[in-house]
């Protein structure tokens, strides 16, 4: 369970760096907290790290109930598949909004391959 342990932390390392990133475009373009609005930049970041944050509650359980029932090793791999889909839609979303889909699809088809895998992965087993 060591690949799933690593890839996990990879994915909070992730999420750490586009939390940070929100700060630093905050800092860059005056926008006082609590607020969430303001220059276009820091909203883009703003929203990366949501929707992220938004998708860790699908994909780390699904990472785990993968690797646990089906395959520790597939289960990193569609992890790595996830940060991966991340990664390119953040950079699509920061330059435009509208191109962010590829990435958006890249990450969530690993994290419900996770979460289905798992699952059917546990009912085999009752069977």
């Amino acid at each position: 369970m060591e690949y799933p342990a690593i890839v996990t932390a990879l994915i909070l390392l992730q999420y750490y760096w586009f939390s940070f990133s929100v700060g630093v475009y905050r800092g860059r373009h005056g926008v006082k907290a609590p607020a969430i609005t303001g220059h276009p930049e820091f909203e883009r970041a703003f929203r990366v790290q949501q929707n992220t944050l938004e998708q860790l509650a699908v994909v780390l359980p699904g990472l785990w109930l993968f690797a646990w029932f089906v395959s520790p090793v597939w289960a990193a791999a569609l992890g790595v598949v996830f940060m991966a889909g991340r990664f390119i839609y953040r950079a699509e979303y920061m330059k435009d909004p509208s191109t962010r889909s590829p990435g958006f699809t890249i990450g969530a088809l690993a994290a419900v391959t996770l979460v289905i895998g798992g699952a059917v992965g546990a009912v085999l087993r009752l069977v």
